[in-house]
């Protein structure tokens, strides 16, 4: 970074990063994909997620100049604007009208290079797993990123641990904050897409990108389950299923990942692995669900004390709220209150954590906040941890 000029911050949105997150969709790659989202009610959130990072950097800036690069339209350029921002827009001419949502990967690449040549000294970007492979393939590790997390799935380690956090780094990256950050190189990883989709994760490295780094502020790389973690589950999901089969009139909502489907599987029932279903007195009500379709059942029930939230975190990155289970959105959270969450983690899994809280970033600043608290976590048969949740960035 030269100290003589101006400092300056790219910012590149995907605007289509996150669009099938609440409507169960795990992604929104491709055009019949994005088609079904937008059918389906979805709305773009990258931008908003944006705009967030946008505010906690200028809170941490407190007035210094500096120079903000944009893509055009959805692209950066209309986030600014909702600031007053004066803005350099990064080619305008070879990339969609400013009232375009729909961008490709190309779009994205030749942005982040444009941004390259004029010299910014941090760029930031907004999307997923997918929007840090463009920026990968674009410029390798020769320039300083950083994700705004706004994707569905996001297992990668280049990204901030919420967009609070991301503008919190890159005022200090600027700025020369070194005593808070430093640099490193964060892993890019590559995620079949299609086999998601259907319920399969397979996930390897694609490359690396350089980031600052705080450690409190960026989210770790997505951890996996092995066969002594299968077993902890199994035993794990053995006592959730009592519990489920004992009370026939609640109605359990329970969300993605291996730990959640053992307890389908302990019940004999056909769960999905990366989605979110209802169960209710032991049976499947319904499979895969959206967050409107979780809305619906929440209001056909005629105990609203009666509803649970079952769901696990990820591990390596300790994420509760805001990664892979979007459909747990705001109001589905408050309509069933944080006293209604069950909490499964196996010992190992909270052990990836190395002490750090489990984390909560749902898109609700506020709610994010009314969440932190200690949780007891069921991890093993009859066996409980206590264990705090913070949120994602603060």
């Amino acid at each position: 970074m030269n100290p003589q000029r101006t400092p300056r911050l790219g910012l590149i949105v995907n605007p289509i990063a996150g669009m099938g997150g609440r409507v169960g969709l795990k992604g929104t790659d491709g055009d019949e994909l994005l088609r079904l989202a937008v059918a389906r009610g979805a709305v773009p959130m990258a931008e908003s997620r944006a705009a967030l990072c946008l505010e906690a950097f200028l809170k941490g800036a407190e007035g210094r100049p500096f120079e903000l690069h944009v893509g055009p339209g959805a692209m950066g350029e209309r986030v600014a604007e909702r600031y007053g921002l004066g803005v350099v827009v990064a080619g305008r001419g070879a990339l969609p009208p400013p009232s375009s949502v729909r961008t490709t990967a190309e779009d994205t690449r030749r942005t982040a290079r444009n941004m390259a040549d004029t010299g910014v000294d941090l760029l930031l970007f907004a999307g997923g797993d997918g929007t840090a492979r463009d920026i990968c393939v674009a410029l390798g590790r020769d320039r300083l990123v950083l994700g705004i997390p706004a994707g569905v799935k996001i297992h990668s380690a280049v990204y901030a641990s919420s967009p609070a956090a991301a503008g919190f780094l890159a005022a200090a990256t600027l700025f020369g904050d070194t005593s808070v950050i430093r640099e490193k190189l964060a892993e890019v990883m590559d995620i079949d897409e299609n086999a998601y989709r259907s319920g399969v994760l397979r996930a390897k490295l694609f490359g690396y990108l350089r980031i600052p780094y705080e450690r409190r502020r960026v989210q770790g790389l997505k951890a996996g389950s092995g066969t002594p973690e299968a077993a902890a589950q199994a035993e794990i999901a053995a006592a959730v299923a009592e519990t489920i089969s004992a009370g026939p009139e609640t109605l359990w909502l329970i969300g993605a990942g291996t730990t959640t489907k053992a307890v389908t599987d302990a019940l004999g029932l056909s769960g999905t692995l990366l989605g979110v279903d209802a169960c209710l007195g032991g049976s499947l009500v319904a499979l895969d669900l959206s967050e409107r379709d979780i809305l619906a059942l929440i209001a056909q029930q005629s105990d609203p004390k009666k509803i649970k939230i079952l769901l696990t975190p990820i591990g390596g990155q300790g994420f509760l709220f805001g990664r892979g289970n979007q459909q747990f959105s705001p109001d589905v959270i408050r309509a069933v209150g944080r006293e209604n969450l069950m909490i499964l983690a196996t010992p190992d899994k909270l052990h990836t954590l190395r002490g750090a809280p489990l984390l909560a970033d749902t898109g609700d600043p506020s709610l994010d906040l009314e969440l932190e608290g200690y949780y007891r976590i069921v991890s093993s048969y009859g066996g409980f941890t206590v264990y705090p949740l913070a949120a994602a960035g603060q």
